[in-house]
């Protein structure tokens, strides 16, 4: 069974155990996915976010649902990109293995990903695709509890560069 699938649309509407938010380091909501998960959960989102003590670059944390088809939100922080001087690459990687850890330890079989970083944070969108299927890999490699992971693509351009490297045809 493959247990990576790529999908293109709307995270918030999946029906999944956890979707990831690429969220801001306060945890209370900020553009684009971080935005669309708020809005779709509800304002008890951002209630229970407040008592999560925001969330340290790579790092990750779980809260519940509520409005949305999935159980959990994992928020992780990406980092901004700088060039690749500040360890961009390392703490990318360290949202994903974060947030499948904490789906574990919440027996979540299935995750959903955005593309953590792509959009205001910079970080360059081939590099984070690389780097976002890489740890997910290796992750997978020794992880049994995790059925299926997604990654879902907003924009087109995300969307070709998984598929071509995720060898879709």
């Amino acid at each position: 069974m493959n247990r990576i699938e790529l999908m293109q649309g709307d995270i918030t509407k999946l029906n999944v155990d956890a979707i990831v938010n690429a969220a801001n380091k306060t945890l209370l909501g900020g553009g684009g996915v971080d935005s669309a998960i708020h809005r779709a959960a509800g304002h008890e989102l951002l209630e229970e976010c407040k008592t999560l003590n925001g969330c340290q670059t790579g790092a990750a944390k779980i809260s519940k649902g509520y409005n949305l088809p999935s159980g959990f939100v994992i928020h992780t922080v990406g980092p901004v990109w700088q060039n690749g001087t500040n360890e961009e690459e390392i703490k990318l990687r360290n949202c994903y293995i974060n947030s499948l850890e904490l789906a574990r330890e919440n027996n979540c079989k299935t995750i959903a990903f955005p593309n953590i970083s792509t959009g205001i944070y910079g970080f360059p969108k081939h590099y984070a695709a690389e780097t976002a299927i890489s740890a997910v890999k290796d992750f997978l490699k020794n992880d049994t509890d995790i059925n299926k992971v997604y990654f879902v693509c907003f924009d087109n351009e995300n969307y070709s560069l998984y598929k071509q490297l995720l060898n879709i045809t």
